[in-house]
């Protein structure tokens, strides 16, 4: 080939690569991504925060916080699927990805951006949970459980020891209330967390939840079914934990603990809840959480799983619509994997689930000791194999509001035990075909 050829087509490529540089760079001027997500104040303080430090690293790049409270999330962030309008950006509660993204073509699948995603900071069992049809439909923020929190001030005033096993809550609970007086109570929880904590008892004796994970079919029987609904009641009855019409008539069914003025003045012994909101639940106390400890996970004998609740505390997904795929998926990696933006967060999502950010907080002394041991005792769950990802049909809204309704009629006496189990087994059927 002649040399002056040569030279031309050598000045053309170089003229087509500075095109492409400078349409590049013009394109990334201007960006905008939306990004939602729901919380409380600290919580939005800190994703504002995170959003600022990603703006100043990528300049022209805008991010556009739609943020609330939970209430209500859901029900706007479908509407806005629906009408092909959904942020680039996501927090997604996990049991939601299903609902969806049936066949995992719902979202946008992040091993696209690999290259900007780190995913190697995330553990493969973690990226399971989010992987549908083959698709990673969104990363987990972190992985939350179910745990016991025991006040021991309380406990030891009353002469009360830490319940060891399930049968332990009837003796503490009655032994409780002998010295505290009529207010006392062993446990407090909404009624979600009483239906989780009985779900446990049962997982635990009969091998199986409510929901099969697999089939998203009814997998107690009968008998289970019965136990299930007569062990709540029996806790009830016999003031373990604080009866639901007791609750009510405290302000609300749903009152957040950490608002109850009997928790906070000790005449409340103990919590059942997620360990990602440990700081919340103490935050009240007289000695924050200096007066909790993280209690057994009460395990019959035999059992083959812990029945312990467990899930991502919410995931990153990002829309499959979105106009800049790879910049979304940055930002997403830019929350989970950066030193300044995990600085940032800290624990205002629970502890993260990279690894990176785990080493950060931990290393900084930004975990707490009883965060710190509560996250020991489920990664023991989880190495164990004794944590079994519930059916994400179990928190579908229908399915939700079906099951709390059934407890409800029971906790406040309109039902029988006999009936309610019926309910749950046929017209949880039915309610699950219709998904």
């Amino acid at each position: 080939m002649p040399l002056e050829i040569t030279l031309k087509s050598n000045k053309k490529l170089a003229l087509s690569a500075a095109v492409a540089a400078m349409f590049l760079v013009s394109n990334a001027v201007g960006q905008e991504l939306r990004f939602s997500w729901w919380g409380g104040g600290e919580r939005h303080e800190a994703m504002l925060a995170a959003a600022k430090l990603f703006e100043a690293r990528n300049p022209g790049v805008k991010i556009k916080a739609e943020y609330s409270g939970f209430q209500g999330y859901q029900e706007r962030l479908s509407t806005q699927i629906a009408g092909r309008n959904e942020p680039d950006v996501m927090q997604v509660n996990w049991a939601w990805l299903s609902a969806f993204s049936k066949q995992g073509e719902g979202f946008y699948d992040l091993r696209k951006s690999a290259s900007v995603m780190k995913l190697g900071e995330f553990s493969d069992t973690d990226l399971a949970l989010t992987t549908i049809g083959g698709k990673l439909n969104a990363v987990p923020v972190g992985f939350t459980a179910r745990l016991f929190y025991w006040n021991k001030p309380v406990l030891n005033k009353a002469g009360v020891s830490v319940p060891k096993t399930w049968d332990d809550l009837f003796t503490a609970g009655k032994a409780l209330r002998a010295k505290a007086g009529p207010k006392a109570y062993l446990l407090d929880g909404n009624l979600y967390d009483m239906i989780l904590m009985s779900q446990a008892y049962i997982y635990q004796k009969y091998g199986t939840p409510y929901i099969d994970g697999k089939t998203n079919k009814i997998a107690m029987t009968p008998a289970a079914l019965k136990e299930w609904v007569g062990i709540y009641k029996r806790w009830q009855d016999e003031n373990v934990v604080t009866p639901l019409p007791y609750r009510v008539s405290l302000g609300s069914a749903e009152k957040p603990i950490e608002q109850q003025p009997d928790w906070v003045n000790g005449n409340w012994a103990g919590v059942y809840t997620w360990d990602s909101t440990v700081r919340l639940v103490s935050s009240t106390l007289p000695g924050k959480d200096k007066d909790l400890e993280v209690g057994d996970f009460l395990t019959l004998p035999g059992a083959k799983n812990s029945g312990m609740f467990g899930r991502p505390v919410h995931v990153y997904a990002v829309s499959k619509r979105t106009k800049n795929a790879d910049l979304a998926a940055k930002f997403v990696s830019f929350l989970m994997t950066d030193p300044e933006a995990i600085r940032a967060l800290g624990v205002s999502r629970g502890i993260p689930a990279t690894g990176v950010a785990f080493q950060i907080l931990s290393k900084e002394d930004k975990l707490k000791p009883i965060e710190m041991k509560a996250y020991a005792r489920i990664s023991t769950q989880q190495k164990a194999n004794a944590i079994t990802p519930p059916s994400p049909a179990f928190e579908h809204p229908r399915v939700q509001k079906f099951v709390r309704e059934v407890f409800e009629q029971v906790g406040y006496g309109k039902i029988s035990v006999d009936e309610a189990a019926k309910q749950l087994a046929e017209q949880g059927a039915t309610i699950l075909q219709r998904l």
